[in-house]
Protein backbone atom coordinates (compact mmCIF):
# COMPACT_ATOMS: atom_id res chain seq x y z
CA UNK A 1 0.00 0.00 0.00
CA UNK A 2 2.73 2.63 1.36
CA UNK A 3 4.56 1.70 -2.59
CA UNK A 4 1.72 2.52 -4.27
CA UNK A 5 1.23 5.89 -2.44
CA UNK A 6 4.98 6.72 -3.29
CA UNK A 7 4.41 5.54 -6.45
CA UNK A 8 1.28 7.71 -7.15
CA UNK A 9 2.93 10.81 -5.29
CA UNK A 10 6.11 11.03 -7.75
CA UNK A 11 3.72 10.71 -10.56
CA UNK A 12 2.97 14.29 -12.75
CA UNK A 13 -0.93 14.32 -13.43
CA UNK A 14 -1.72 16.83 -15.76
CA UNK A 15 -4.78 17.11 -18.06
CA UNK A 16 -2.93 15.60 -21.24
CA UNK A 17 -2.30 11.83 -21.98
CA UNK A 18 1.15 10.21 -22.52
CA UNK A 19 2.73 11.10 -25.96
CA UNK A 20 4.31 8.22 -27.55
CA UNK A 21 4.68 9.13 -31.26
CA UNK A 22 7.26 12.07 -32.56
CA UNK A 23 3.95 12.42 -35.31
CA UNK A 24 2.14 14.11 -32.42
CA UNK A 25 1.15 17.56 -34.08
CA UNK A 26 2.98 18.94 -30.74
CA UNK A 27 6.03 17.21 -31.10
CA UNK A 28 6.26 18.21 -34.84
CA UNK A 29 5.87 21.82 -33.73
CA UNK A 30 8.48 21.42 -31.52
CA UNK A 31 11.02 20.44 -33.79
CA UNK A 32 10.40 22.74 -36.57
CA UNK A 33 11.63 25.80 -34.07
CA UNK A 34 14.73 23.67 -35.01
CA UNK A 35 14.87 26.35 -38.17
CA UNK A 36 15.72 29.32 -37.72
CA UNK A 37 13.30 30.79 -40.04
CA UNK A 38 10.33 29.42 -38.03
CA UNK A 39 11.67 30.47 -34.78
CA UNK A 40 11.66 34.08 -36.25
CA UNK A 41 7.79 33.21 -37.97
CA UNK A 42 6.72 32.06 -34.94
CA UNK A 43 8.64 34.04 -32.09
CA UNK A 44 9.31 31.02 -30.12
CA UNK A 45 12.26 29.01 -29.03
CA UNK A 46 12.96 26.06 -27.12
CA UNK A 47 14.80 25.92 -23.81
CA UNK A 48 16.10 22.62 -22.43
CA UNK A 49 16.87 21.89 -19.09
CA UNK A 50 15.32 22.44 -15.26
CA UNK A 51 18.44 25.36 -14.64
CA UNK A 52 17.88 26.97 -18.05
CA UNK A 53 13.91 27.05 -17.44
CA UNK A 54 14.13 28.79 -14.10
CA UNK A 55 16.83 31.31 -15.53
CA UNK A 56 14.17 32.45 -18.21
CA UNK A 57 11.02 32.17 -16.01
CA UNK A 58 12.82 34.48 -13.49
CA UNK A 59 13.96 36.98 -15.94
CA UNK A 60 10.30 37.02 -17.50
CA UNK A 61 9.72 34.79 -20.47
CA UNK A 62 6.79 33.45 -20.83
CA UNK A 63 6.74 29.87 -21.68
CA UNK A 64 4.11 28.04 -23.43
CA UNK A 65 4.22 23.61 -23.65
CA UNK A 66 6.47 22.18 -21.38
CA UNK A 67 7.42 18.58 -22.33
CA UNK A 68 8.69 15.97 -19.78
CA UNK A 69 10.31 12.61 -19.41
CA UNK A 70 9.82 11.24 -15.90
CA UNK A 71 12.21 8.17 -16.36
CA UNK A 72 14.67 11.24 -16.61
CA UNK A 73 13.22 14.03 -13.99
CA UNK A 74 11.47 13.32 -10.70
CA UNK A 75 7.97 14.34 -10.31
CA UNK A 76 9.10 17.08 -7.70
CA UNK A 77 11.31 18.51 -9.74
CA UNK A 78 8.66 19.37 -12.48
CA UNK A 79 6.13 20.99 -9.94
CA UNK A 80 8.91 23.10 -8.77
CA UNK A 81 8.36 25.64 -11.75
CA UNK A 82 4.89 26.31 -10.86
CA UNK A 83 4.63 25.44 -14.55
CA UNK A 84 0.27 25.22 -15.23
CA UNK A 85 -1.00 21.65 -15.05
CA UNK A 86 -2.79 22.38 -19.09
CA UNK A 87 0.76 23.34 -20.24
CA UNK A 88 2.63 20.05 -19.19
CA UNK A 89 2.74 17.29 -22.06
CA UNK A 90 3.94 14.00 -20.99
CA UNK A 91 6.40 12.31 -23.42
CA UNK A 92 7.98 8.77 -23.41
CA UNK A 93 11.80 8.19 -23.10
CA UNK A 94 11.78 8.10 -27.59
CA UNK A 95 10.24 10.92 -27.88
CA UNK A 96 11.81 12.89 -25.42
CA UNK A 97 15.68 12.09 -27.01
CA UNK A 98 14.21 13.17 -30.13
CA UNK A 99 13.44 16.56 -29.34
CA UNK A 100 15.92 17.30 -27.02
CA UNK A 101 18.87 18.44 -28.72
CA UNK A 102 21.61 18.21 -26.07
CA UNK A 103 22.72 15.58 -24.00
CA UNK A 104 22.09 15.12 -19.94
CA UNK A 105 19.13 17.74 -20.57
CA UNK A 106 17.25 16.41 -17.70
CA UNK A 107 14.24 15.07 -19.16
CA UNK A 108 12.66 18.83 -19.35
CA UNK A 109 11.55 20.75 -22.35
CA UNK A 110 9.76 23.84 -22.46
CA UNK A 111 8.75 25.93 -25.59
CA UNK A 112 9.12 29.91 -24.81
CA UNK A 113 8.29 33.35 -26.72
CA UNK A 114 11.31 35.71 -27.62
CA UNK A 115 11.56 38.87 -26.32
CA UNK A 116 12.12 42.17 -28.09
CA UNK A 117 15.68 42.92 -27.66
CA UNK A 118 15.68 47.00 -28.51
CA UNK A 119 18.69 49.10 -27.65
CA UNK A 120 16.44 52.13 -26.80
CA UNK A 121 14.75 49.04 -23.59
CA UNK A 122 18.98 48.95 -22.42
CA UNK A 123 19.20 50.43 -18.75
CA UNK A 124 22.85 50.43 -17.75
CA UNK A 125 24.46 51.74 -14.83
CA UNK A 126 26.08 55.25 -14.47
CA UNK A 127 29.41 53.90 -15.26
CA UNK A 128 28.71 50.94 -17.78
CA UNK A 129 30.65 47.88 -18.76
CA UNK A 130 29.40 46.90 -22.23
CA UNK A 131 30.51 44.50 -24.90
CA UNK A 132 29.49 44.61 -28.42
CA UNK A 133 29.78 42.23 -30.93
CA UNK A 134 29.68 42.92 -34.68
CA UNK A 135 28.34 40.13 -37.36
CA UNK A 136 28.48 36.70 -34.51
CA UNK A 137 28.79 33.80 -36.82
CA UNK A 138 28.83 31.25 -34.54
CA UNK A 139 26.40 29.79 -31.76
CA UNK A 140 28.97 28.42 -29.19
CA UNK A 141 30.41 31.74 -29.58
CA UNK A 142 28.20 34.13 -28.90
CA UNK A 143 27.01 31.48 -25.78
CA UNK A 144 30.63 31.35 -24.24
CA UNK A 145 30.68 35.05 -24.77
CA UNK A 146 27.33 35.78 -22.42
CA UNK A 147 28.52 33.24 -20.24
CA UNK A 148 31.78 35.10 -19.83
CA UNK A 149 30.02 38.83 -19.60
CA UNK A 150 27.27 37.13 -16.99
CA UNK A 151 30.77 36.00 -14.36
CA UNK A 152 32.06 39.68 -15.31
CA UNK A 153 28.70 41.22 -14.08
CA UNK A 154 29.02 43.05 -17.65
CA UNK A 155 26.00 45.83 -18.12
CA UNK A 156 24.92 44.42 -21.42
CA UNK A 157 25.52 43.10 -24.26
CA UNK A 158 24.79 44.90 -28.25
CA UNK A 159 24.55 42.48 -31.08
CA UNK A 160 25.35 44.42 -34.22
CA UNK A 161 24.47 42.96 -37.47
CA UNK A 162 23.77 39.23 -36.08
CA UNK A 163 24.39 36.30 -38.48
CA UNK A 164 23.34 33.94 -36.08
CA UNK A 165 19.77 33.43 -34.56
CA UNK A 166 20.51 34.76 -30.77
CA UNK A 167 17.89 31.44 -30.06
CA UNK A 168 19.75 29.26 -31.45
CA UNK A 169 19.41 26.07 -28.70
CA UNK A 170 23.60 25.88 -29.12
CA UNK A 171 23.37 29.60 -27.78
CA UNK A 172 21.63 28.63 -25.07
CA UNK A 173 23.42 25.56 -24.13
CA UNK A 174 26.71 26.92 -24.53
CA UNK A 175 25.95 29.61 -22.39
CA UNK A 176 24.16 27.50 -19.94
CA UNK A 177 21.17 29.96 -19.45
CA UNK A 178 23.30 33.07 -19.48
CA UNK A 179 21.40 34.70 -22.30
CA UNK A 180 18.66 34.84 -19.58
CA UNK A 181 20.92 36.85 -17.12
CA UNK A 182 22.73 39.03 -19.13
CA UNK A 183 20.97 42.21 -20.38
CA UNK A 184 20.91 41.64 -24.54
CA UNK A 185 20.02 44.40 -27.54
CA UNK A 186 19.99 43.64 -31.58
CA UNK A 187 21.21 47.04 -33.49
CA UNK A 188 22.65 47.72 -36.36
CA UNK A 189 26.27 48.86 -35.70
CA UNK A 190 25.64 52.83 -36.80
CA UNK A 191 22.57 52.72 -34.23
CA UNK A 192 24.80 51.07 -31.68
CA UNK A 193 27.64 53.59 -32.16
CA UNK A 194 25.30 56.64 -32.30
CA UNK A 195 23.96 55.24 -28.87
CA UNK A 196 27.01 54.85 -27.20
CA UNK A 197 28.27 58.35 -28.46
CA UNK A 198 24.96 60.20 -27.32
CA UNK A 199 25.68 58.39 -23.45
CA UNK A 200 29.54 59.39 -23.82
CA UNK A 201 30.88 56.00 -23.32
CA UNK A 202 34.29 55.34 -24.57
CA UNK A 203 34.51 52.57 -27.70
CA UNK A 204 37.20 50.10 -27.45
CA UNK A 205 37.99 48.24 -30.81
CA UNK A 206 39.73 44.55 -30.84
CA UNK A 207 41.93 45.31 -34.62
CA UNK A 208 45.40 43.61 -35.67
CA UNK A 209 46.39 46.81 -37.15
CA UNK A 210 46.54 50.11 -35.74
CA UNK A 211 46.55 49.13 -31.84
CA UNK A 212 47.44 49.99 -28.34
CA UNK A 213 48.08 47.23 -26.22
CA UNK A 214 45.07 46.66 -24.46
CA UNK A 215 46.77 46.51 -20.67
CA UNK A 216 47.94 50.01 -21.14
CA UNK A 217 44.06 51.85 -21.70
CA UNK A 218 41.70 52.94 -18.58
CA UNK A 219 38.49 50.78 -18.91
CA UNK A 220 37.51 52.62 -15.42
CA UNK A 221 35.37 55.09 -16.94
CA UNK A 222 32.24 54.04 -18.85
CA UNK A 223 33.52 51.77 -22.11
CA UNK A 224 32.65 49.37 -24.67
CA UNK A 225 34.83 46.32 -25.57
CA UNK A 226 33.69 45.88 -29.48
CA UNK A 227 34.62 42.29 -30.83
CA UNK A 228 34.42 41.16 -34.74
CA UNK A 229 34.72 37.86 -36.29
CA UNK A 230 37.10 35.72 -36.28
CA UNK A 231 37.86 35.40 -39.92
CA UNK A 232 37.27 39.24 -41.26
CA UNK A 233 37.45 41.01 -37.92
CA UNK A 234 35.79 44.69 -37.36
CA UNK A 235 34.52 46.51 -40.32
CA UNK A 236 35.61 49.97 -40.90
CA UNK A 237 32.88 51.35 -39.07
CA UNK A 238 34.00 50.33 -35.74
CA UNK A 239 37.58 50.74 -36.23
CA UNK A 240 38.06 54.11 -37.53
CA UNK A 241 34.86 55.48 -34.88
CA UNK A 242 36.42 54.04 -32.00
CA UNK A 243 38.45 56.00 -29.22
CA UNK A 244 41.63 53.53 -29.11
CA UNK A 245 41.51 50.18 -31.31
CA UNK A 246 42.99 47.70 -28.99
CA UNK A 247 45.04 44.54 -29.53
CA UNK A 248 46.27 41.54 -27.82
CA UNK A 249 50.02 40.74 -28.18
CA UNK A 250 50.78 37.51 -28.83
CA UNK A 251 54.27 35.57 -29.42
CA UNK A 252 53.16 32.31 -30.86
CA UNK A 253 52.61 31.46 -34.88
CA UNK A 254 49.01 32.75 -34.88
CA UNK A 255 48.14 36.21 -35.97
CA UNK A 256 44.21 35.53 -34.22
CA UNK A 257 42.75 34.16 -30.61
CA UNK A 258 39.20 32.62 -30.65
CA UNK A 259 36.87 35.25 -29.94
CA UNK A 260 35.07 34.28 -27.35
CA UNK A 261 38.41 33.59 -25.51
CA UNK A 262 39.54 37.03 -26.44
CA UNK A 263 36.30 38.62 -25.53
CA UNK A 264 37.08 37.24 -21.93
CA UNK A 265 41.35 38.41 -21.62
CA UNK A 266 39.63 41.79 -22.50
CA UNK A 267 36.69 41.64 -20.47
CA UNK A 268 38.39 40.55 -16.80
CA UNK A 269 41.03 43.29 -17.32
CA UNK A 270 38.77 45.65 -17.51
CA UNK A 271 36.88 44.06 -14.46
CA UNK A 272 40.36 44.09 -12.80
CA UNK A 273 41.07 47.65 -13.01
CA UNK A 274 37.54 48.28 -11.83
CA UNK A 275 37.65 45.97 -8.65
CA UNK A 276 36.49 42.52 -8.19
CA UNK A 277 34.62 43.62 -5.01
CA UNK A 278 32.53 45.89 -7.40
CA UNK A 279 30.07 43.60 -8.80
Amino acid sequence: MFAQLAVKFNQIHTVHTLITSHHNPKIKGLLALEKPRERRKRCLFVIEGKKEIAQALKAGYRIGNLFFCESLIRAEEVRELSIPEKSLFPVTKEVYDKIAVRENSGGLLAVAEQKTHRLSDLRVSDNPLIVVLESVEKPGNLGAILRTADAAGVDAIIVCDPQTDIYNPNVIRSSIGCIFTVPLAIASSEEAIDWLNNRKINIYSAALQTAKPYYTQDFTQPCAIVMGTESTGLTEIWTTRSHTNIIIPMSGIADSMNVSTAAAVLIFEARRQRGFTQF
